[in-house]
């Protein structure tokens, strides 16, 4: 496995090489002033010194091309007696700890993403931010927190971005400077570098949860009552269309993996995404990914395409991950068309918000469509809107739950049967308040009951607190 020279380049899925490890050793990072350097920065500095001296060493004597056929054991030892290898050679002896730690990260960059690898396994981390070498944001419970890990210069980060888009065929460089991709596990990451990232490479990292979060785990957490969870497990047995609205990351995906949980087993399901997140837990599905173009251009396959091919697939519903344009229009003829039940979700502030986006995307398919045309598609189309937010504490919660009910004039009309009425802030910034029902029943009801599910009137009673 170790050798006298550097193997340093294999070849991709495609055919052409692809570049593992830059051929230069990598630079050191930038003086910083000495009046700010602190004994924990020159401490950080003297070991990520270190482990590029051993990384450059460990390049020149394994032979990349049989990384994927020796198992992770082995290749540690072999790592191992090389660090303490050059460690004696340099007479620089290390503690036991700092060892593990040494050979750990070494095997990281290796076979992972270097320093990004402790934080991918950490599942109490749900988004990891890189701003330039110097600086990773992680969220942890909806809140962003700084960490103490950093990248030695920004060619090392240069090289994660590399490993990252290599392994899915793509690339990215001064003619292409950012990319989306998605890691192994279904993590989504977008990565954008220099001249369109003024700072430096950036790498925004949505973790993929192993664990689907289910509707019990969102009541228990708080982000609904257990009386409003009941009406949409019911809407979905129903086969009711329902549109799922929030901010960027205020749990859409999350709250679509939980409801779509009680469509039953014995239906076709497609889904369609830009990076497949959904994880249904039914047998019957037919999941769709879009796909960029490639270097030349050509190739692309957006999600308007795969809605049209999907109405083809004879599915009981279908599931769009997230409306972001023309394919609005295909999926609203889909529900009017006698696949009721589908799902889907759309960027919006507000449930009005989120008809007036639907609206927008319609007309970018281009038709002269006259407005009420438009409206009428979307008040016949969808049934019921979640709306959904991140409050200022980090918590995710259920704003409100509302029934589209038809039209007046041109206007399309609404009712709130469930809404989360804020009284304020605690003094630990935590946002007070609470989820309760309306007063109004659904005017859907009777189509409610013909399929099955009862409404008890006590659901909808309003409760004092």
């Amino acid at each position: 496995m170790f050798k006298n020279f550097s193997k340093r380049s294999t070849s991709g899925s495609d055919g052409n090489v692809v570049q593992l490890m830059p051929e230069a050793r990598i630079d050191q990072p930038d003086a910083l002033p000495v009046a700010k350097v602190s004994a924990e920065d020159a401490e950080l500095s003297a070991f990520l010194e270190l482990k590029s001296r051993l990384h450059d060493a460990l390049l020149d004597r394994l032979n990349l091309s049989v990384i994927d056929k020796i198992q992770p054991e082995d290749l540690r030892r072999e790592v191992a007696t090389l660090v303490g290898q050059v460690l004696t050679e340099e007479g620089n002896p290390m503690r036991s700890e700092q060892f593990k730690r040494v050979v750990d990260e070494l095997m990281h960059e290796v076979l992972g993403l270097g320093p990004l690898e402790p934080l991918l396994a950490d599942p109490t981390i749900n988004d990891i931010l890189v701003n330039g070498h110097r600086n990773v944001f992680v969220e942890r419970g909806g809140v962003l927190e700084r960490t103490p890990v950093r990248f030695l210069d920004e060619k090392h980060l240069l090289r994660i971005i590399d490993k990252i888009v290599s392994r899915i065929g793509r690339r990215i460089d001064e003619a292409n400077p950012w990319v989306d991709a998605r890691l192994e596990d279904g993590s989504r990451v977008n990565a954008i570098i220099r001249p369109c990232s003024i700072d430096g490479p950036s790498i925004s990292i949505r973790k993929f949860s192993k664990q689907p979060l289910t509707m019990d785990m969102l009541v228990k957490s708080g982000a609904l009552n257990r009386t409003a969870a009941d009406l949409l497990q019911g809407l979905v047995a129903a086969r009711m269309n329902v549109l799922i609205s929030g901010g960027t990351g205020s749990g859409k995906t999350t709250m679509l993996n939980a409801m779509s949980a009680s469509i039953g087993h014995h239906e076709r399901i497609v889904t369609i995404e830009d990076a497949a997140e959904l994880r249904l837990q039914q047998e019957h599905i037919v999941r769709l990914e879009t796909r960029p173009p490639n270097p030349s251009g050509t190739g692309a396959v957006i999600q308007r395409d795969l809605v049209r091919n999907a109405l083809r697939m004879r599915p009981d519903r279908i599931i769009v991950g997230e409306v972001r344009g023309a394919e609005a229009f295909d999926m609203l003829q889909a529900m009017n068309t006698g696949h009721d039940g589908s799902m889907t979700t759309v960027h919006a502030n507000s449930t009005r918000d989120a008809l007036g986006r639907i609206e927008q995307m319609v007309t970018m398919i281009g038709l002269e469509l006259p407005l009420s045309a438009v409206r009428s598609q979307v008040a016949s189309g969808l049934d019921f809107v979640v709306q959904l937010s991140r409050l200022s504490d980090g918590r995710r919660k259920v704003m409100s739950i509302s029934e589209i009910t038809g039209m007046e004039g041109d206007v399309i009309t609404m009712q709130d049967l469930f809404v989360f009425r804020r009284r304020g802030l605690a003094e630990d910034g935590t946002v007070l308040g609470e989820f309760t029902a309306t007063g109004i029943r659904p005017f859907a009801a009777e189509r409610l009951r013909a399929a099955g599910v009862e409404l008890p009137n006590e659901m909808f009673t309003v409760r004092e607190n």
